[in-house]
């Protein structure tokens, strides 16, 4: 288990029965490799909007031009 749960969290899942801990555990592994993963994508696209649009009928606009993917 990770080393920075409380005592009483420690204790809590101590308590539980070894497929909970289990699964708690593969969570928190998945949890880490996503937030690795989504640390690795570019943060913007290239050519992409800068900032959030909004949409209209499930389509983008820019420039007054709407457009579907």
């Amino acid at each position: 288990m990770s080393n920075d749960l409380s005592e009483e969290e420690a204790a809590r899942r101590a308590a539980l029965p070894e497929a909970a801990r289990r699964a708690l555990e593969e969570a928190q592994a998945r949890k880490a490799k996503e937030a690795a993963d989504a640390a690795a994508l570019p943060k913007d696209e290239y050519g992409g909007p800068k900032t959030i649009e909004p949409t209209r009928f499930g389509d983008w606009e820019r420039k007054g031009i709407a457009y579907d993917f």
